[in-house]
């Protein structure tokens, strides 16, 4: 057994559990991976309370993590163990349907596809802030066939989509003009990121903001009031399902490792950087008052979770240390001889 969060029936952040659960065993195509951070995501919220698709209960939720591989199936090709990964763990099955979360737990299980190798100028928490808002973010600006030197508008530019639409406007798609709005306190943070202007929704509507933009990308569910600011013939983007303006177009979310990969010189050459809300990161222990930042709607990039328990890379092995995993799950040369050996 391992110890993870998880939930038995669907309600508020209160139906949480922290205790033991499943130990998981990689099928041919996945990965074994020991969780050494997390992020929340809205869409953890919603599935928790009123989920679009229901999942067997228990869930453990969590789609975002970065860690390190600790066994693998037969089949997979590009990861040794020991090597430090990040990805968006969600997977789907042929019909759509959403089959797996669960990165709130020390261990996981993931397909090989769906992660890529972390970065190494970033640390265990700032890859696992990036993937699904980073993959959300991007599939935006694809979904609206983006070119370069078009203007785009973001609405809720320092939210964990926003703050990468922000970024990925300016250094990854070439963007003549970026604005995104935000409030008061936030003003000089979106700047800094890199928004050409910034409208403080607190001082300014919509209907007062003069010019007009290619691209209108909400990233908070307000096109039907943003859409003034759109040209007649921009492309508008809602991430929010259902999309509040009938003119606007849903975008989804292609889970996939190749996305972060693509993305990896501009992560390694701090072109573009991981936000972390800076109430974090919070406590494995604390994950409920992760949550509640999380639902209040004002976090500031990413809602991060560490400091999981088992902090030190386990061998997969029969041996006599502490919390021995998987015996079962014998790696043909394991890296961390000499750890086991310091933890007997």
């Amino acid at each position: 057994m391992q110890k993870a969060w998880f939930y038995e029936k669907y309600g508020p952040k209160e139906v949480l559990k922290l205790g033991d659960y499943l130990f998981p065993t990689p099928q041919p195509t996945q990965l074994l991976v020991q969780v050494r951070a997390a992020a929340l995501n809205p869409i953890d919220s919603k599935m928790r309370q009123k989920p679009d698709v229901r999942l067997d209960l228990p869930v453990v939720p969590g789609c975002d993590m970065a860690g390190i591989v600790v066994a693998k199936g037969s089949g997979t090709e590009n990861f040794d163990i020991g090597d430090e990964v990040y990805g968006n763990i969600q997977n789907f099955n042929a019909d759509g349907k959403l089959k797996q979360l669960g990165t709130l737990a020390e261990f996981i299980v993931v397909e090989e596809n769906l992660v890529a190798a972390k970065p190494k100028n970033l640390s265990f928490e700032e890859a696992a802030s990036l993937p699904l808002a980073v993959q959300t973010a991007r599939e935006g600006f694809k979904t609206a066939s983006f070119k370069e030197g078009q203007t785009v508008f973001i609405v809720g530019g320092a939210g964990g989509v926003g703050t990468l639409a922000v970024q990925l406007a300016k250094q990854f798609y070439g963007a003549s003009q970026v604005v995104a709005t935000t409030s008061t306190p936030k003003v000089q943070f979106v700047k800094s990121l890199g928004a050409d202007k910034v409208v403080d929704y607190t001082k300014t509507r919509y209907v007062e903001v003069e010019e007009k933009y290619d691209f209108l990308y909400d990233t908070i569910g307000d096109s039907m009031n943003s859409y003034v600011v759109a040209k007649d013939d921009a492309r508008i983007i809602d991430i929010t399902w259902p999309p509040s303006n009938p003119r606007a177009v849903y975008s989804g979310l292609t889970v996939s490792g190749d996305t972060l990969e693509e993305l990896r010189p501009y992560l390694e050459s701090g072109k573009l950087k991981a936000v972390i809300d800076p109430t974090g990161p919070y406590h494995f222990c604390d994950a409920i008052e992760a949550f509640r930042h999380l639902e209040t709607g004002r976090a500031r990039g990413k809602v991060v979770i560490s400091h999981f328990p088992s902090q030190q890379p386990l061998c997969p092995v029969s041996c006599n240390i502490k919390n021995d995993v998987t015996p079962s799950l014998v790696p043909q040369k394991c890296p961390f001889t000499k750890l086991c050996t310091e933890n007997v």
